[in-house]
Formats: C-alpha cells, sequence, structure tokens
C-alpha cells in the first residue's frame, strides 16, 4: 500500500530540494504535483484541497521561499500535515480505571473481524493484559468455531453458549463469567452482514447500550478504496466508533483511503493488520506511516518486529560469532531463517532510511526461490562441513549438489558468497580487538 504514492511524492519533493531558491512559480508546480499524486491514489477530493491550502499557509508561514534549505523544509511541512491528516492524538486503547474493560469489535461481512478479535487479544496478552474472548455472533456457526479454534492457538478463553441463546443474554453472562473469573479485558465478537442494515445496527446499539464499552472498533477492508469512509460514516453515526482496525494494510490497494478516513469521519485508526499470522497486527503510529510514505523508512517498526518475531537468543549467539570471527554455515542458515521471520525481502528493504527505491527492484518470489537454494545446501552439508566448507573438495561438492536439487556451481557461488562473508567479519573483528587496545 502506498507504493505509488511514495514514488509520486518523493519524486516531486526531491525535484524541490535540488532548488537553491523557490519561486512562486515553481512552489506552484510543485503543489499540483502533489495534489496530482494525492488524488490518483484515492484520496478524497476535499481531504487533498484542504490538505495543499494547509501547505500552502505553512509555507507562507516558514518564508519557505526565502529559506536557506526550502526544499527540506517543505519535506517538513508535508510530513507533518501528513500526520495532522491521518490524526496526532494519542490512538492507544482506553482501558477502565478499575475492573473489566470491554471492547466490542464490529463490522462488515468479510472484513475479517472475528480475525482481529484474536489478533487484539494476542497482543493484549503480550502486553501483559489477561483477555477473554466472547463469541457474540451467533448468527453465523462458523464464526464461533473460528473464534474457539484461534483461541486454542493463543491459549485464550473462548466464552460461548452456542447459537440457541440470545446474543444480548449470551454477551452479557459472559461479561459476568470474564468478571468472577479475573479476566481485565473482554474483547467481543458480533455479527456483521454483507450490507449495513436497519436490523445489524439495532442489535449494535443494543449490545452498547447494555455493557457501555471502553471502545468500539471498527474493522474496514483496507482494498475498498473509498467505501471506507461510508462505511466508517454509517457505523460512527448510530455507534460513535471510537477507532478503526484496518484490514489488508499489506495489500496493494492505493492507500488513499486510508489517508481521507481521519479527516472525513473523525474517527482514528488504531491498529493495522499487516498479514494472515495471528501476530501481524500494529499498532497504528501517523509519524512512521508518514515518515514510510516520503521514503524515510520505519526503522522503529523494523525493529520492533525483528524483537517480536525473531529468537533473540539464537539471533545473539550468531552475532557474537559474527564478531569473533567465527562464522559457520550454521550461522548463515539461522541469519536466514531469523529474517525471513520478519518478512517478506522487499518489505524489510522498505522500512530502511533512503532505501524505498530499491525495494521496487526486488523480487520476493526469486529472493524466497534463492534462499530455499541456500537453505537446502547448507542442509545437505556434514556438521564437520558447515564448520568449515574449505574441508570440502569436489566429490563432496557432487554430492551435496545431489542431495538438494542444485548444481555444483550453485553449490561453489554460496562456498564464495560465505568466504567473502566471513573474510569481512574477520576484518570487523580485527577492528574490534584495535579498539580496545
Amino acid at each position: 500500500m502506498f507504493d505509488s504514492l511514495q514514488e509520486k511524492l518523493t519524486k516531486t519533493l526531491r525535484n524541490v530540494q535540488g532548488k537553491g531558491k523557490l519561486s512562486e512559480r515553481n512552489m506552484e508546480e510543485t503543489l499540483k504535483e502533489i495534489r496530482v499524486a494525492l488524488l490518483e491514489s484515492d484520496v478524497n477530493y476535499k481531504v487533498v484541497k484542504d490538505f495543499l491550502e494547509k501547505i500552502r499557509q505553512e509555507s507562507i508561514g516558514h518564508d519557505v521561499l526565502n529559506a536557506v534549505e526550502p526544499g527540506q523544509l517543505l519535506v517538513k511541512i508535508v510530513h507533518d500535515e501528513i500526520i495532522n491528516l491521518l490524526g496526532d492524538e494519542d490512538n492507544s486503547l482506553n482501558f477502565a480505571d478499575e475492573g473489566l474493560t470491554s471492547i466490542m469489535v464490529v463490522g462488515l461481512q468479510g472484513t475479517g473481524k472475528t480475525t482481529q478479535v484474536a489478533k487484539l487479544a494476542n497482543l493484549l496478552k503480550k502486553q501483559g493484559r489477561k483477555p477473554i474472548m466472547i463469541a457474540g455472533d451467533i448468527i453465523r456457526p462458523a464464526a464461533i468455531e473460528q473464534l474457539q479454534t484461534l483461541g486454542k492457538q493463543i491459549d485464550t478463553e473462548v466464552y460461548s453458549e452456542g447459537t440457541d441463546v440470545p446474543v444480548l443474554t449470551q454477551i452479557s453472562n459472559g461479561i459476568e463469567y470474564a468478571k468472577k473469573n479475573g479476566y481485565d479485558t473482554a474483547l467481543i465478537d458480533t455479527a456483521g452482514r454483507l450490507q449495513i442494515d436497519e436490523e445489524l445496527m439495532q442489535e449494535l446499539k443494543d449490545i452498547k447500550d447494555m455493557i457501555e464499552p471502553q471502545e468500539i472498533l471498527l474493522t474496514v477492508d483496507a482494498l475498498t478504496g473509498q467505501d471506507i469512509v461510508n462505511v466508517a460514516n454509517a457505523f460512527n453515526e448510530l455507534l460513535q466508533v471510537t477507532g478503526l482496525i484496518l484490514t489488508k494494510f499489506d495489500g496493494d490497494s492505493k492507500g488513499g483511503a486510508a489517508l481521507s478516513v481521519k479527516a472525513v469521519t473523525g474517527v482514528p485508526i488504531k491498529f493495522t493488520g499487516v498479514g494472515e499470522k495471528i501476530s501481524d497486527i500494529e499498532t497504528f503510529h501517523p509519524e512512521r506511516l508518514a515518515q514510510r510514505i516520503l521514503g524515510m523508512g520505519d526503522i522503529v517498526s523494523f525493529v520492533e518486529k525483528a524483537q517480536e518475531e525473531m529468537d533473540m537468543k539464537k539471533a545473539e549467539e550468531t552475532a557474537s560469532h559474527l564478531m569473533d570471527g567465527k562464522f559457520t554455515m550454521d550461522d548463515l542458515l539461522n541469519s536466514i531463517e531469523q529474517s525471513r521471520k520478519i518478512g517478506p525481502l522487499s518489505s524489510i528493504i522498505k522500512m530502511m532510511p533512503g532505501m524505498s527505491d530499491m525495494a521496487n527492484a526486488i523480487n520476493d518470489a526469486d529472493a524466497d526461490a534463492e534462499l530455499k537454494r541456500i537453505r537446502a545446501i547448507i542442509q545437505s552439508m556434514t556438521p564437520e562441513e558447515r564448520n568449515d566448507p574449505s574441508i570440502m573438495r569436489s566429490s563432496h561438492k557432487r554430492r551435496i549438489a545431489k542431495g538438494s536439487g542444485t548444481t555444483v556451481d550453485q553449490v561453489n557461488k554460496l562456498c564464495n558468497q560465505y568466504d567473502k562473508m566471513k573474510k569481512l567479519f574477520k576484518n570487523m573483528s580485527s577492528m574490534k580487538s584495535l579498539f580496545r587496545m
């Protein structure tokens, strides 16, 4: 998401940064290019108009035209206005001061609502809370079964009385059960429809009036474009939604609706679904998204994801071997396995400052195929060969190529790459020793 917008905005602002001074003429040309980029990315027309007017006013206020480095100052103004557009207030969840916190998760059918309930429960567990999930979608038995399956996966209890007990009674009983059994957060999965109708909205309003939740989170599909705004407006009008969960945020939609929804509805984005795994949910940070849109990377999110997904003990062992000059094929294999847990190579590269252009040139399918070949070659080696590849002769390499389904040339290529890496790390180790003297 946002790849096209990122490419156009960074190109436009890069051209501005090359100017020694900005004139009113090329300033207007720049704003026109930004306008086209935003509209082509499906940003709401009124939002674009207001956005550009704010940039124009800020630019005049900061006297960008006469600034020493006008291009850089303009980039900062655009960056700050994107944050304002997305909402720069605290987007964290509101918890009850004492007792049970109730969180309703609502949305249309097919937006991944039930999955997001489990993702939220998993996230809250990592934050030290004790959540329970209440199956409030009794219209679809499959939704109850799905929630129970996900509950087992994340070791979180699911409260359900089946499909015969009225939904209000069931949710009320679930809340009481949660209070009596020491849970601090109740996540209520609610029924959805293929489209908004009076019966659905009345049921949700009745649930809201009964439990008075601290949060009402609406799941919306990022791939549905401007319809996100219409859905958010409809739900918010009746329920006073407190936040959005934007699912399929890792998809290839234009992304403009995500930039529009807060400005049009007033409802902040609180979480984004970024994949199919139960851990693929992120707290929304407007400033980080603004940086990524402008090609500045998002190193903070990268570090957080690495800490969450990687086996830090193994990572530390590999790092220790690297710096001690004892890098083996096992260390190389381990580093590959750890990096793949974080996500596709292109998504990792996008988080690195200044490397967004490179990410577009990366073919994840080719990268995965290459990493699979490397893994197969290393796993076909004996422990002795992994520890010291220099002992391998031609007969060894033929055996390894046959066992891994590769060629001798590919085995030799990996060995040559390994030798270069080991030499590099050995030199780094020598420099480290030098600085200790």
